[in-house]
């Protein structure tokens, strides 16, 4: 279970790495920004206010959506596994954490509590919903938007700071459409976080990876039913150990400036951009889900008007808020300035700032990963080999080693340096399903 010994006050500091220097007529603006949040003590340059009251702990609901769908009998492995996995989620849960647990096919069940409610976890409750894990079983369908539905109603009935949703599944969501489940996705963005895991490799990565985007959480495989216990109780763990829901990373730019997009790019690359709701005059502000002890870096680039030489201009400021019920936001406190600075010093303007270069590098890495799997599913091998062959040679010159990994398991390399490789003959599906899944994975780049 997560420690929480600690004093829970969250705070929240933003670093700005950048290489402000522009050449004459230049207008493109890059920066990475790094948000951190401390549960006590200060990091970095600027610390807000406490979200929360000094040693109270943040109150949570979680919803955990179990697929129980016909295909989780075969083999039998991944039913059981499944109830294990609950049941570890389960003992992971805080005292005073409201929890329910529900069944997913072709329609939604509440398992435990139900009547529409959430548990209060205690050492009675968990002994009960465990109880009530063992009277699941597989048969139906699956369509995943109703199980979200469920969710989100069970979730928002509970006044707490954080919501959050895990979602196991097994299949393909064969029985509803794209664009019901895009629609459920839509309508629960926001509302709460989820988690999402493909179990065995019978699912599809990009309907898993989808729903975990849409509701800013993770995703990723267990290709092993053996192994989503554990995966269940770090999940749980790491869901216990936020502090803070609904940060919004705000961008306030000056007139003329264009924001051509906004990253998170640590420790996974998520495109924010299209996510912007407007904040007032020339702001916007981009979601980034729930903070517990962490730190995260994000991609800023933005187009300025250009200047003569010697003239210098503030082309963005980011801060934090926080979204309330009453529709205030509440101001972390915590901001970093992105400055343009035109000069006729080659050195300086066409030097690239190393951060921005690395998540540059990164960014594209996970672009060359799932466009090569696409090739190669399409049948364009010599595509896929180039595609691949970048993506390694990427992985190779940042410091990516798990992804290195991974993608060894797909191509034989000949030469990391070059991106020198050959598709293999055969692949085990359950690694192409990993590359896959964990290709949006980073590395901090080394300050």
């Amino acid at each position: 279970m997560a420690n929480f010994a600690k004093s829970n006050v969250p705070r929240f500091s933003v670093d700005v790495y950048q290489n402000e220097y522009l050449p004459e007529g230049g207008s493109e603006v890059n920066a990475v920004v790094t948000v951190t949040a401390t549960g006590g003590g200060t990091i970095g340059s600027a610390v807000s206010a406490p979200v929360h009251a000094p040693g109270r702990q943040p109150s949570a609901a979680v919803a955990i959506m179990v697929d129980c769908s016909g295909s989780m009998d075969y083999p039998p492995a991944k039913m059981r596994g499944a109830r294990d996995a609950t049941a570890a989620a389960i003992d992971a849960l805080r005292d005073g954490t409201r929890f329910a647990v529900i069944g997913g096919t072709h329609v939604a069940k509440e398992v435990y509590p139900g009547g529409g409610r959430l548990a209060v976890a205690d050492a009675t409750t968990r002994e009960q919903a465990k109880q009530a894990l063992r009277r699941l079983s597989a048969g139906g369908g699956t369509a995943i938007g109703t199980w979200l539905r469920l969710a989100d109603r069970l979730l928002s009935a509970a006044d707490v700071t954080i919501r959050h949703g895990i979602l196991l599944t097994d299949g393909r969501n064969e029985h509803e459409s794209p664009q019901e489940l895009r629609a459920a996705l839509d309508e629960c963005a926001g509302r709460f976080t989820c988690d999402a895991r493909g179990v065995g490799t019978d699912w599809e990565v990009k309907e898993v990876t989808g729903i975990a985007s849409a509701l800013l959480g993770t995703a990723d495989i267990v290709a092993d039913p053996a192994g989503l216990a554990a995966d269940f109780t770090r999940m749980m763990e790491t869901a216990m150990g936020k502090e803070v829901a609904d940060v919004l990373l705000r961008v306030w730019t000056p007139v003329g400036t264009t924001i051509r997009f906004v990253k998170q790019v640590a420790p996974t690359v998520a495109d924010l951009t299209a996510r912007r709701t407007e904040a007032g005059p020339r702001a916007g502000d981009y979601p980034t889900g729930s903070w517990g002890d962490e730190s995260r870096d994000y991609h800023l680039c933005v187009t300025v008007p250009p200047a003569g030489l010697g003239q210098e201009m503030l082309a963005a400021r980011v801060s934090l808020v926080v979204p309330h019920t009453d529709g205030s936001v509440q101001n972390l406190g915590a901001q970093g300035l992105v400055r343009a600075v035109w000069t006729d010093d080659m050195a300086a303007s066409t030097s690239i700032n190393p951060q921005v270069a690395h998540y540059t590098g990164q960014a594209e890495l996970a672009q060359a990963i799932q466009k090569g799997l696409d090739l190669r599913k399409a049948g364009d091998f010599d595509g896929a080999t180039a595609k691949l062959g970048r993506a390694v040679q990427l992985a190779s010159a940042s410091g990516n080693a798990d992804t290195a990994k991974l993608l060894a398991k797909v191509v034989d390399v000949v030469d990391a340096a070059t991106g020198t490789v050959r598709l293999k003959t055969r692949v085990a599906e359950a690694d192409e399903m990993t590359l896959e899944t964990r290709s949006t994975k980073t590395v901090r780049v080394k300050k």
